[in-house]
């Protein structure tokens, strides 16, 4: 459990959050038995520190979307200027109204992106002040000596104002979702409409 205990520890401090905590030197003397107890917090945790890492990995993955959309939009653009007949050039300016719309959709889907990676974090917190209530009332329960001096309802309070926060925090990025939710549809809107035009050629290097 230290091992874990440690990374996680490490994870939580990059948060920023300064979490309530039960000294080592009490949890050193835990029985086995009260150790199995704390499995379970142990592993919500360990969920809690992967969801960060997966957040974090989908804010890196959407930023190289994004440079590659834009890249796709510069040549486009091109397209339209180079066109040979009318049609061709109907064609490109389509795909300049379809990458503009991917680009579009993207930068608001990279803002939710941002927020749910902060939320992943703050949750990440919310995680850990339950881990620390848990190895107080498993310490409590063992009657070990310096547990009695730690009062559980400091560590409930800490639990409540953090998923209080994270509730509210996740309240408040609907309307991002709302705005790249908006922007998605007219992608797909525009998509469609270049798709049709090229009779649904998906190897199309404009079309997805």
């Amino acid at each position: 459990m230290k091992s874990l205990f440690g990374v996680v520890l490490c994870a939580a401090l990059a948060t920023g959050c300064g979490v309530r905590r039960v000294p080592d030197s009490i949890i050193d003397k835990l029985p086995y038995e009260a150790r199995i107890e704390l499995l379970e917090a142990e592993n919500d945790l360990a969920l809690a520190v992967d969801r960060l890492d997966e957040s974090h990995n989908e804010v890196v993955r959407t930023r190289e979307l994004i440079h590659r959309a834009k890249d796709r939009l510069k040549a486009a653009n091109a397209e339209v200027s180079n066109a040979a007949d009318a049609l061709s050039k109907e064609v490109a300016e389509l795909a300049v109204v379809e990458g503009e719309a991917r680009v579009d959709y993207l930068k608001a889907r990279q803002k939710v992106n941002v927020k749910e990676e902060d939320l992943a974090s703050l949750f990440l917190r919310c995680s850990y002040t339950r881990f620390e209530q848990s190895r107080l009332a498993a310490a409590r329960k063992a009657k070990l000596e310096g547990s009695e001096s730690l009062d559980p309802a400091d560590f409930e309070n800490d639990v409540k104002a953090c998923d209080e926060k994270h509730t509210a925090e996740k309240e408040a990025m609907k309307e991002q979702e709302g705005e790249a939710s908006t922007l998605r549809a007219n992608w797909d809107a525009s998509k469609e409409k270049l798709a049709k035009k090229t009779f649904d050629a998906r190897a199309s290097p404009y079309v997805e």
